[in-house]
């Protein structure tokens, strides 16, 4: 006899991760970690620590967070890097009015961690890196761009919603688009299959 399918827990009060396990098809409770992502940031950037790792870091910690010894949590993070600078969740639109000038016409990547804990130990852990370059558009347009999506933009460390009006801001992409939305999808379903989560 099989073992019976562990409980999915996701670590997150990212809206986007939930709609992409959703859409999926996957039943699954939501606890979101409470931790210090600043505080976290900052220790990482003191020890030298680069966006990918610490990303990854901070998958860990929300995945450590909660404690169900019979439940495989997920945890994930996404960092945005542009030629060395860091960027976070604007907190307003006039600081997403400003990110989205400083990133337009450049490359960025956004390091997206996914890591899972199952019996209070990490059995998992994945890491990608889709790449996208925003076009040359104008102030006006940027303007029209806040007015028509508001607070939403704050809620993605790009100020931008790839699956809403957000593509218009770009020129290319590359990477999985469930990935640039916060998840890495494809690989983390691989996982879960393999530990009959899902069925394979």
């Amino acid at each position: 006899m099989s073992p019976p399918a562990p409980r999915l827990v996701l670590a997150s009060a990212s809206t986007a991760r939930r709609a992409l396990l959703e859409a999926a098809g996957l039943a699954f409770d939501v606890r979101p970690a409470r931790i210090d992502e600043d505080a976290v940031k900052r220790a990482a950037r003191a020890e030298g620590c680069g966006p990918a790792q610490a990303a990854l870091r901070l998958a860990g910690l929300k995945a450590a967070c909660i404690h169900d010894p019979e439940a495989l949590v997920i945890g994930a993070d996404q960092i945005l890097e542009c030629e060395g600078t860091w960027f976070d969740k604007p907190a307003d639109l006039a600081a997403a009015r400003a990110q989205l000038r400083a990133l337009r016409g450049r490359r960025h990547v956004l390091h997206t961690a996914a890591v899972c804990h199952r019996g209070g130990a990490e059995m998992w852990r994945h890491l990608a890196a889709p790449s996208l370059v925003m076009r040359h558009f104008s102030d006006a347009f940027v303007d029209r761009y806040l007015a028509l999506e508001g607070e939403r933009v704050t809620a993605s460390v790009g100020a931008y919603r790839l699956e809403g009006p957000g593509i218009q801001l770009f020129d290319e992409i590359e990477g999985e688009h469930a990935t640039i939305l916060g998840l890495p999808l494809l690989a983390l379903l691989r996982l879960l299959r393999q530990h009959g989560a899902v069925l394979d």
